[in-house]
């Protein structure tokens, strides 16, 4: 058996082979220790030969799936052993009577008899997981393979549990940025890279683990031989599975590195499902700009999926919106959100849907009610594609078809608009859900392999197997009546265990009254065990018959499998059809409990938002009346937001995106009104943060940002900037913000709407500067008491920071607030080095905002100005800030 171990483990390499032993499964060696570290179990020791052990440790079979899942998470590989031989009945007895402890060890007499035969079924890595309850049922689990060659990448992802199955192509420059950006999308569970010279996917797998790790993905890289990352060998195994002479069809013929990312996960897929792979039916070819592009800095600032603290989910968009019913609806919701719309005619549908579902109030709720109570109808069919599913996930699959023809009934009534509504569930499943029941008992065991599984009168043989036994039992039943009469000892028992069988027994006081065809089984301390030769007769009639049922019904079960696996492509049609309507229905939910308004949507570059919240903020504090805004800009306009902090710049800024998106998903948005032009990119650059495992600081995250929005974005586009520059020296920021307003203005191929959140008060001259810029304000209200934050939009510029009133606000003590007083007082009064004595100076008056680069004198500020300045020391830009400062001081 550990020579059996060992050609195992030799072809598996570093993955944890689980060893089926009867009852358990078990691990050795080196796999042992880490089966016991990694799931907490007790390592022991196995006797191979005299005077040697090894290290064993085991997990029983009906919980396996548990120890797979903990194994898997910590980014092992796991092979799935299990004992493929099969042995006659009587074999099975004699190895039964003579109580053999393992199941491997030969008996006497049993000479020549091989061990157990045993196979790899299956290798369960973090993108092949396939149990239900071992992934996250919401979202999809992918496995994903990345191709790079000089100019190119290629992407390919695959869920095996819903055979949803793409590929794409980056090119250029932006290539691999491209790439990650796609990556944070998808969060694949597992990334295959072809592995290099240091064996672990050399300096592209490197960068892809330092991403997976900065972004929270969890993705574990994983690098495959190199040679299956040939592009020939990769084409040829796509053409193979779909059985086609060339990929035209699927859209990737001439895009040779999507291709080969595609090949990629599907021999990978084949070689770790020992080629079970039919539920990937199909291959998608997509291209990112097909839809709103979101890069991986957005998707992280406007919290769609996850926070800002971590992989949570609570405080994210999608916390708000997932009002869903069913895993897949769900799924298909996320979907939406991560990859918005830019087809106007696809939102308008959309949004015809969600409006139709809004003004229907019992039809929503009576599609809502049946869909509470539909299973994940898409993963079930899948699991039956790879013949994965059990007797009582095909009975779940039958009863969620049996769903689909009321939901259509219901829509039918409703009269739906045309568009996605009026084309659903089209296509037919009663036969499937009918040949389902027809086959299975209404309470089949958790298995197949085990007694029970098939209805009553679906097969004659079967019930006539059924008949035998009962029959058969039925004698067995009467014997101990009959024997006590015959024999005339009273306490005779017949009975039964898994050892022995049934048998007859006798107290050993009466042993000399037993009939001379009683043949002794066993001896006991106060009883004898015998059999008859009818008794043995009937018993291997009953046992012989429940391994005829087993066998039979496993036949007729796969039957099933195959029949319901042939019409998959109307069962999927059908998954699909329920997940969008779960996904609109969930949408027209939230708009009728927080009040949302459908958006107008044009193709013009300008946005109105008439009294918009933030949904998210909106949602988290009920109890706390949320201030609208109105927000407009017209084509191209820059708007230069100041004010202090705690005021709202953050939140109406990430409002104003997170309104835009929700739009172009189709979605109601949060505001009286809103007319919104069609928006290609949403760029965010807010907060700070470090990208330490790049490298990176917090001021060059803040730049790397910067810099991809001005490469990227277009006329179309929105950008969200928040306190740009605050990352380095105040006169270093004022520059940077300065000129990146400048160029989002005054480039052609820029000129996005664009909403500028900043403390840097000098910049809202720019309003007299570029004709597009404008300001407006976060309003503050001044009473005896301090300051109020009133978290209102208005026009015109801030007048003054109140930082200090912002430190009073969040709990600084005293004597900290009171000397942050004094030393401002003297910086008002024009000092380079405040007092160390200086006193308290009481707040401010409202007035002029304080001039940053000059002292205050009695005479005119310019003059003093301009007699401080160094002009051989300024760089052009700090010379530009300056005159516009000079010109503001004199009234120009």
């Amino acid at each position: 058996m550990m020579r059996q171990w060992s050609r195992i483990k030799a072809e598996q390499g570093d993955c944890i082979v689980l060893f089926r032993l009867g009852d358990f499964y078990e691990a050795f060696h080196e796999d042992a220790a880490r089966l016991a570290e990694v799931c907490d179990v007790v390592l022991t020791s196995r006797p191979v030969r005299k005077g040697e052990r090894v290290p064993m440790a085991g997990v029983p079979y009906h919980a396996v799936d548990g120890y797979i899942a903990q194994l898997v998470r910590s980014g092992l590989r796991v092979a799935i052993v299990e004992q493929t031989g099969s042995e006659s009945s009587p074999e099975k007895r004699a190895r039964m009577t003579r109580r053999v402890v393992d199941d491997d060890e030969p008996a006497a007499g049993a000479a020549g008899r091989g061990i157990m035969d045993r196979a790899v079924v299956r290798v369960v890595t973090p993108g092949t997981l396939v149990e239900g309850d071992l992934i996250e049922p919401r979202s999809n689990s992918y496995l994903a393979a990345c191709v790079a060659e000089p100019g190119a990448v290629g992407l390919a992802h695959a869920d095996l549990t819903t055979g949803d199955f793409r590929t794409t192509q980056f090119a250029g420059a932006q290539a691999e940025r491209e790439l990650i950006d796609e990556l944070v999308r998808l969060r694949p569970a597992e990334l295959v890279v072809a592995e290099a010279d240091d064996g672990k996917g050399g300096a592209l797998g490197t960068r892809l683990r330092a991403v997976s790790a900065a972004a929270g993905l969890d993705t574990v890289v994983t690098p495959w031989s190199a040679w299956r990352f040939d592009p020939d060998n990769a084409k040829r195994a796509l053409r193979e599975h779909f059985a086609v002479g060339s990929l035209a069809a699927y859209g990737c013929a001439d895009l040779p590195q999507a291709a080969t990312a595609a090949g990629v996960v599907l021999a990978y897929a084949e070689e770790s499902q020992r080629g079970s792979v039919a539920q990937l039916r199909a291959l998608a070819t997509y291209a990112t700009a097909d839809h709103m592009v979101l890069d991986a800095s957005t998707r992280r600032n406007l919290e769609l999926v996850s926070t800002l603290r971590g992989d949570t989910r609570r405080g994210t968009l999608l916390s708000v919106l997932d009002r869903t019913l069913t895993p897949m609806g769900a799924r298909r919701l996320r979907q939406w959100l991560e990859q918005p719309l830019i087809d106007s005619r696809a939102i308008e549908e959309r949004l015809d849907a969600v409006e139709f579902l809004v003004g229907a109030d019992r039809l929503r709720g009576e599609v809502r009610a049946l869909l509470r109570s539909m299973p994940d109808v898409e993963r079930l069919v899948n699991r039956v594609i790879a013949a994965y599913a059990s007797p009582r996930e095909l009975l779940a699959l039958a009863r969620g078809l049996e769903t689909m023809p009321r939901l259509a009934a219901a829509l039918a009534e409703g009269s739906p608009p045309s568009g996605p509504l009026e084309r659903l569930f089209q296509a037919p499943t009663e036969t499937v859900a009918e040949r389902i029941r027809s086959t299975l008992a209404d309470d089949p065991p958790m298995a197949a392999g085990m007694a029970g599984v098939v209805r009553p009168g679906f097969s004659t043989e079967l019930d006539q197997i059924h008949e035998s036994v009962s029959s058969a039992r039925a004698w067995i039943a009467e014997l101990e009546v009959r024997e006590r009469e015959r024999s005339g000892i009273a306490r005779l028992k017949v009975g039964f265990n898994k050892v022995f069988g049934y048998y007859l027994a006798v107290p050993r006081s009466q042993a000399d009254r037993v009939p001379v065809d009683y043949e002794r089984r066993q001896t006991l301390a106060d009883a004898e065990r015998y059999v008859t030769p009818d008794l043995k007769m009937h018993e291997a009639e009953v046992l012989g018959a429940e391994e005829r049922i087993v066998a039979l019904e496993r036949e007729i079960f796969a039957a099933c499998l195959v029949d319901v696996g042939a019409a998959a492509q109307h069962v999927l049609a059908a998954a699909r059809d329920a997940a969008l309507l779960d996904g609109l229905a969930a949408l027209a939910e939230v708009a009728v409990e927080r009040r949302y308004t459908r958006p107008r949507m044009d193709h013009g570059r300008g946005l109105e938002i008439v009294e918009g919240r933030h949904p998210v903020v909106e949602a988290l504090r009920p109890d706390v009346p949320f201030v609208p805004n109105d927000i407009t800009m017209a084509d191209g306009e820059i708007l230069l937001l100041t004010g202090p902090n705690m005021a709202g710049k953050s939140t109406v800024g990430r409002q104003v995106a997170l309104i835009v998106l929700l739009a172009h998903i189709g979605s109601f948005v949060p505001a009286t009104g809103a007319r919104i032009g069609l928006t290609d990119r949403i760029f965010t650059r807010v907060g700070a943060q470090d990208e330490l495992t790049a490298g990176h600081s917090t001021f060059m995250v803040e730049m790397v940002e910067t810099a991809g929005i001005l490469n990227h974005a277009s006329p179309r586009s929105l950008i969200v900037l928040d306190e740009l520059g605050r990352g380095t020296s105040t006169y270093d920021g004022i520059a940077i913000a300065w000129s990146v307003v400048e160029r989002i203005h005054d480039d052609p191929r820029l000129g996005a709407r664009t909403l500028f959140a900043t403390h840097y008060h000098e910049l809202t001259v720019l309003e007299d500067l570029l004709e597009r810029v404008r300001n407006v304000s976060m309003a503050v209200a001044e009473t005896d008491n301090g300051v109020a934050f009133l978290h209102r939009v208005v026009p015109g510029a801030a007048d003054r920071s109140y930082g200090v009133h912002v430190a009073e606000l969040a709990g600084l003590p005293r004597e900290v607030v009171d000397r942050a007083w004094a030393i401002l007082a003297r910086l008002e009064a024009g000092d380079d080095v405040p007092l160390q004595n200086a006193g308290h100076r009481p707040p401010p008056a409202a007035g002029g905002q304080l001039p940053l680069f000059a002292p205050v004198e009695r005479e005119h500020p310019a003059l003093e100005a301009l007699r401080a300045l160094d002009p051989d020391r300024l760089s052009p830009l700090e010379a530009l800030v300056k005159l516009a400062e000079l010109r503001r001081m004199v009234g120009l």
